[in-house]
Order: structure tokens, then C-alpha cells, then sequence
């Protein structure tokens, strides 16, 4: 039985157990939760890592996207961006390699990473293709299939699968004329395929045989936006919301077939639609886990797309969406290194916490709480400890001068500190 089969039928599995006890719910609310689908448990059977947990009253997740490219291929540097990731608060790894050996890059990943670990098929199907010399257009059903079971025997947690794009949605998106056109590598190869076969998508027309194939291992499948919007001027048009409109009904199918089913979104939007954008997603997908990619608020950003996308995660984290795919300050440059994929971790992580202050998650504020505690205490080692880059914070705090470090004051106050000086007044009645 998958984890919704035995949701269902009212068995409180140890995962639940671990879940309710991580969120600061009852195991009876996280049961429930999975049942319906608000809750996704993410693990494949085959690994023993904690599982992920995202949906409804549950902490925000945030995912690092790692992976080689035709620019460089480094296992190596791989598994340093995945290290770096877990260590500053990534909640799940998605492994985007375009490049090299990609079942031995998915193997290294899943052998030392301990969280969740997702992939995008498609990218080893056009690999696939290129090895058999023949273009990822002429790739057939099965050979599609062939790859995604693939990947779920390997131990991969989660699939992103672009199974919204058909024939209709393509026919929509040719019509709206959009500033950025399409995106999404995976979407897009699925959309040419479309066009060059003149068939369906067969992650569409196949979706009970993909939701087999993954019900045998419970991999839970993200189902991936190929229309978002990649410019603002793009943002909420109906491309986008035609497609919000087909995995709606495939979560709805998901479910049925007891498959863990959560939805991707945005994107680049404005800050005034995303609120509407994450009340729209939990209408049309039956508040299916929302999982967005930033989203980016302004467009004039490269280099700090970082902030761009902590800026939209936060506003959509506390409107409803429960999983952040985090942003790079080399978004839209290069491939990101390992001192990038920090920055976006960290920066991710911190809209996250913030978002969860906003919808009251259980004990969120406490951190905030603890580390003002010990601002106010001037106990700068308790603070450091507490802080989400603690490297940063102390590196700033051991570049004082000497006579600056002891403890009694900071550097921006000094002698006019206002926390000595209130402390003073409260002391003094």
C-alpha cells in the first residue's frame, strides 16, 4: 500500500508519526492531511532518509537545484553544492543534470545526500536520444516510460513531469503572445515533440500508466509548470492558467490512484498577483501542495535574483504556497557555484521562516525569539549560534578591532548603545 492507501484506511504509519511530531501536529491531522492530499509525505521505499514533508499547516520546504551541465560536468562539485545546500537549510535536492553520466551522478547524489532527492526525466530522455542518434522528437512512449522507471528504481524521491502540456494548452499558449515565451526545458521538449509528432502527450494520454509505475516505489510526483511565466508582462495569462486548469484534474486523478501529487508554479510575477495566483492554484488543484520557483517580482535583477525571489517567496509562503525552489544570484547568467548555490539557500531559507512567522506555523517565532533574547542580552556568541549563516555572522564579528570585540558594545553604536542605555532606564524605577 502507498502511504495515501494506508492514510485512507486510517493507519498511523511511523512516517506520519515523524511528520506530526517534525510540523508540531497530531498524528491524527497529519493522517487526515495525507488522506486528502493537502499533505505530501516524499520518500522513495527504497531509501532511509528522513522523509519530506509539504503541504497544508506545515513548515515551508525549500529545494536546491544542483546539477551538471554541457559547460561543466563535475561530480565532484555536484556533491559540494548538495553538501553546502543540506547544511544551510535545504529541505530537498533536485538533481537538473544535462550533462555527463547521469544514472552514475544520480547514484553519487542518492548515495550521500540525506534529504529528498528529485529529478526531471526528460533530460535523460533527450541524453538517451542523442546516444542512440536520434533526436529527443522521435523518442517513442515507451522509451519515455522506460527512463521515469528508471529513475524510481534508483531510490529518486520525486518527478518532475510535465504532463499539463497538450494539445489544447499548446494551442493556448501560440495564441497569447507572450514577452518571455515558454521557459521550462522539460515543457518546452514536450511541447516540440507535440508538434512534430502531431500526437498528444503521451505523460498525458498515459498518466494512469505513469501513476502505476510510480505507486511502486510511492514517488511522489511534482507536476511541473511547462507554461509559467518567464517575464513579468507574461505573468497570470492564460496560458499559465490553462495549464493550472489541466493538473488540476490530473491531482485530482493522482489521488485516486493513491500517488503523492503536488503542483509547480511561478515564476516571474508581479508582487500584486501572487497572492491571487496561490488562491487560484488551491482552488483549481483542491489544495494540492504549492511549490513555486521564487517567484521573481522584478525582472531588472540578474545578479541579485537571490533577493528578487526571497521577496516573492515570502509574499507567496504567507498566501499559501509550501515549497520554495530557491534562486541563485546566477539566475539567468551561468551555472551557479557553490558560494551562489549557499546565497540561495540562505536566502530562500530566510523567506521561508518568515512566510511561516506570517501563518503562525508552531514554534517558528520562537526562533526569532531566542535570538532577540540574546541581542538584548549583548551575548554575541548565543546570537551567532542562533543565526541562518552563522559563518557569515561570526566572520563579521571577528573583523572588529579588538577594543570593538569585547562583548559591551557594537560597533555602530558604541558608547550611544541603545540597548545598554534602555536596559538603564528599565533598571533604574
Amino acid at each position: 500500500m502507498t502511504r495515501i492507501e494506508q492514510a485512507k484506511k486510517g493507519i498511523i504509519t511511523d512516517e506520519m508519526n515523524m511528520a506530526a511530531r517534525g510540523e508540531g501536529l497530531s498524528p491524527e491531522v497529519v493522517r487526515q492531511a495525507v488522506a486528502n492530499g493537502s499533505i505530501v509525505i516524499v520518500k522513495n521505499t527504497l531509501r532511509t532518509i528522513s522523509p519530506l514533508v509539504v503541504g497544508a499547516k506545515t513548515r515551508i520546504k525549500v529545494n536546491a537545484n544542483i546539477g551538471t551541465s554541457s559547460s561543466l560536468a563535475s561530480i565532484d562539485e555536484e556533491l559540494q553544492k548538495m553538501l553546502v545546500s543540506v547544511k544551510f537549510g535545504a529541505d530537498a535536492i533536485m538533481d537538473l543534470s544535462t550533462s555527463g553520466d547521469l544514472r552514475r551522478i544520480r547514484e553519487a547524489i542518492l548515495e550521500k545526500c540525506p534529504v529528498a532527492v528529485g529529478t526531471v526525466p526528460l533530460y535523460e530522455m533527450a541524453l538517451r536520444a542523442k546516444a542512440g542518434n536520434k533526436s529527443i522528437l522521435d523518442i517513442t512512449d515507451d522509451e519515455m516510460f522506460e527512463v521515469i522507471e528508471d529513475h524510481c528504481t534508483q531510490g529518486v524521491d520525486f518527478l518532475t513531469l510535465h504532463c499539463g502540456v497538450t494539445m489544447q494548452s499548446v494551442a493556448r499558449f501560440k495564441n497569447c503572445e507572450r514577452l518571455g515565451g515558454a521557459v521550462s526545458r522539460g515543457g518546452t521538449i514536450i511541447m516540440e515533440w507535440i508538434h512534430h509528432n502531431k500526437r498528444e502527450n503521451p505523460l498525458y494520454t498515459q498518466f494512469d500508466r505513469l501513476l502505476g509505475i510510480l505507486a511502486r516505489n510511492d514517488v511522489a510526483v511534482s507536476l511541473g509548470d511547462a507554461f509559467r511565466p518567464g517575464t513579468l508582462k507574461d505573468a497570470s495569462d492564460r496560458a499559465q492558467i490553462e495549464e493550472l486548469v489541466i493538473l488540476g484534474e490530473l491531482v485530482k486523478r493522482a489521488r485516486e490512484k493513491h500517488v503523492g501529487v503536488f503542483v509547480e508554479g511561478p515564476g516571474h510575477m508581479p508582487m500584486d498577483q501572487i497572492a491571487a495566483n496561490m488562491q487560484i492554484q488551491k482552488t483549481l488543484c483542491e489544495n494540492a501542495p504549492f511549490y513555486v520557483l521564487g517567484p521573481l517580482v522584478t525582472d531588472i535583477s540578474p545578479g541579485y535574483d537571490h533577493i528578487t525571489a526571497a521577496i516573492g517567496g515570502a509574499i507567496a509562503g504567507m498566501a499559501g504556497a509550501d515549497f520554495l525552489c530557491y534562486v541563485t544570484p546566477a539566475e539567468h547568467l551561468r551555472l551557479p557555484s557553490i558560494d551562489d548555490v549557499k546565497e540561495g539557500v540562505v536566502a530562500s531559507r530566510i523567506a521561508a521562516h518568515a512566510a511561516d512567522i506570517a501563518r503562525g506555523i508552531p514554534g517558528a517565532m520562537d526562533w526569532d525569539n531566542a535570538l532577540s533574547k540574546a541581542k538584548m542580552d549583548l551575548d554575541w556568541e548565543k546570537m551567532i549560534s542562533l543565526c541562518v549563516d552563522q559563518e557569515k555572522a561570526r566572520a563579521y564579528r571577528a573583523s572588529l578591532p579588538p577594543q570593538e570585540g569585547d562583548g559591551a558594545v557594537c560597533s555602530i553604536c558604541g558608547e550611544f548603545c541603545a540597548i545598554r542605555r534602555s536596559k538603564n532606564v528599565v533598571e533604574n524605577k
